[in-house]
């Protein structure tokens, strides 16, 4: 059977942190802001709404994630050949 282990990846913390900049990244060069633009929870919210509104964000922030939940070692997206 075919799979991809998702509870060891989910026990990863650098799976985490690849989530996290997967997400952040894209958002934050679209918009042109730096981490230090972002002052207030106020902000940080702003901005996340602001980029679930923009269909090509999203797509942007999709890219990488879908990039850090495939195997890159593998012929498909699961863990085997």
């Amino acid at each position: 059977m075919k799979k991809i282990y998702m509870k060891t990846r989910l026990k990863n913390p650098m799976f985490w942190v690849n989530i996290l900049v997967s997400i952040f990244t894209p958002i934050l060069a679209y918009f042109g802001i730096n981490g230090s633009d972002l002052t207030s929870w106020r902000s940080l919210f702003k901005l996340i709404l602001d980029a679930l509104k923009n269909p090509y964000v999203v797509g942007l922030v999709i890219v990488p994630l879908w990039n850090n939940i495939i195997n890159p070692i593998t012929n498909s997206i699961t863990n085997y050949r």
